[in-house]
């Protein structure tokens, strides 16, 4: 494998780094499910997932082998089959770019115009566009620029994706969980909840980067890729996008920074970033620096380290603001905190003269010190009272555009709304939040249709029997963190720091 082989083209050749002789990235830790894509379309359009698939799994295996070695021949694997499953992932309704190109339109003539793309990308004529700004509102009233890529742009970056995510899915660390396949905001917070119940986490330290996706240096991102990567080919390609700007105001705008958030290609390199530049680093430091447990869990730029020493958690924060400056990178100053959380914050705060523990937000809920009916220390987790807000003010919206809609086509949308609400916020200790949700959209529903006509008057009653004809029952549906946490991860693993199941928090390391 350290030469290509003609007659297999789906082998890649890997060379070693001129640093083999320094300690290799950590494994990661194994996703449940089978491998390969398992958000793929039932749409027909990719007709190659199988010779796809086959050639991603010889790259992971190459990846998981030969962890000290670059991969110089990874180009050929931007193939036609890899752009038409690339093209089956976007969705039919995805946001045009500034081609004004889209799904429907390029599916036309879809063979032909693959077979041009790939062409064009393998003799170096394949130009990156710019990328369309638009705006998205967040919770706090701020906007979120996000950039939209071209169509094709799109493609080959969701297929150049694939290829390095087979590489470095292998290299990535357990606590990593952001924009990974096989892995979900739930996982993220299943490995925190069982981490701090189940190890001795007394100090919490709720790290935010500032501006990240706007931040990141793109010298030494190309830096960072070139650690695995040694195809020039692959590197001019993000090159280019990195290069393409934004288009805002009719105006195109080139920065040496960021890396386009919204864009295909912009999770993976923000978490191989992040890999390089923060978790080795604090991995490393938890297994040399730490003087008690030591906890971590990152959500693409949202960090989470609990500790069992106040002391660690203060040298931890001054070395990381040093770490992170290395790599222009910083810390936001009013969403960082160091607070007092755990088993026996409580009482400790209380001998002490001090108020409850502190509370902290992560994936949209807010972490609560509480206890169990029999007197037990348990973490409770309710939906963030601002994005609750945010998103009654969003249906409230929308109920006043569609006032005059037939109930029936009214009732079909928020029952795909609250359905929606409640997939993601149905965890245990929730219940209260749910109920609320329900019946504060219960509200907004009758008012609207009270505003309808002046003789119009929607009684409770009436709004009662339509809520329950249309409206999903507030009920619990995920499990208990350590339950699944369990199931997903049942064996013991190296480094642990969590309990007799010996898994450290985040999954294996």
């Amino acid at each position: 494998m350290y030469d290509h082989e003609k007659s297999d083209p789906a082998i890649v050749a890997v060379k070693p780094t001129n640093k083999a002789g320094q300690p290799a990235a950590e494994l990661v830790e194994p996703r449940a499910g089978a491998e390969g894509n398992v958000r793929q379309q039932s749409t027909g359009r990719a007709q190659y997932r199988g010779t796809v698939s086959q050639a991603l799994a010889r790259i992971r295996q190459a990846a998981r082998q030969r962890k000290k070695e670059k991969f110089t021949a990874l180009f050929h694997h931007v193939s036609i089959d890899h752009l038409a499953e690339a093209f089956s992932e976007l969705k039919e309704n995805a946001a045009a770019g500034v081609d004004g190109l889209t799904c429907r339109d390029y599916e036309q003539h879809l063979e032909r115009n693959l077979e041009d793309l790939h062409a064009r990308v393998h003799r170096g004529a394949y130009r990156a566009l710019p990328s369309r700004r638009v705006y998205i509102p967040k919770p706090d009233g701020r906007q979120r620029p996000i950039a939209v890529a071209a169509l094709e742009d799109k493609i080959v970056q969701r297929a150049t994706a694939a290829v390095l995510s087979a590489i470095y899915e292998e290299d990535f660390l357990g606590f990593s969980y952001g924009f990974r396949p096989g892995r979900s905001t739930h996982d993220a917070m299943d490995a925190l909840m069982v981490g701090i119940t189940s190890t001795k986490v007394n100090w919490i330290l709720d790290a935010d980067i500032r501006s990240f996706f706007d931040t990141v240096s793109q010298e030494w991102l190309i830096k960072f890729v070139e650690h695995r990567v040694g195809d020039r080919r692959i590197i001019r390609l993000i090159q280019k996008w990195l290069k393409a700007g934004v288009l805002e105001d009719g105006i195109v705008t080139v920065s040496d920074k960021g890396t386009g958030q919204g864009s295909v290609i912009s999770p993976l390199l923000a978490n191989l970033y992040l890999h390089y530049a923060f978790d080795l680093w604090a991995e490393r430091w938890r297994r040399r620096e730490a003087a008690g447990n030591m906890i971590i869990v990152r959500y693409a730029d949202d960090l989470i380290v609990g500790f069992e020493h106040e002391t660690d958690a203060r040298r931890f924060l001054d070395e990381m603001r040093k770490r992170l400056q290395e790599f222009a990178l910083s810390l936001h100053s009013e969403k960082t905190r160091l607070i007092e959380f755990g088993r026996f914050a409580v009482e400790n705060r209380r001998r002490r003269g001090l108020g409850k523990p502190e509370t902290f937000t992560f994936l949209g809920f807010t972490f609560i010190c509480s206890k169990t009916r029999r007197g037990k220390f348990q973490i409770k987790r309710k939906s963030r009272r601002d994005r609750m807000q945010a998103k009654l003010q969003a249906i409230k919206q929308e109920l006043r555009r569609s006032m005059h809609l037939p109930i029936p086509q009214q009732g079909r949308w928020l029952q795909q709304v609250v359905t929606g609400y409640f997939n993601y916020h149905a965890v245990p200790t929730n219940s209260s939040t749910l109920t609320a949700f329900l019946f504060h959209v219960t509200n907004l529903w009758r008012r609207t249709l009270r505003q309808r006509s002046q003789k119009d008057w929607t009684t409770w009653e009436r709004i009662k029997r339509l809520a329950d004809d249309w409206l999903p029952k507030p009920r619990i549906l995920h499990p208990w963190p350590a339950s699944r946490f369990a199931v997903r991860h049942p064996r013991w693993e190296p480094y642990a720091r969590i309990g007799p199941v010996r898994i450290c928090a985040g999954g294996a390391r």
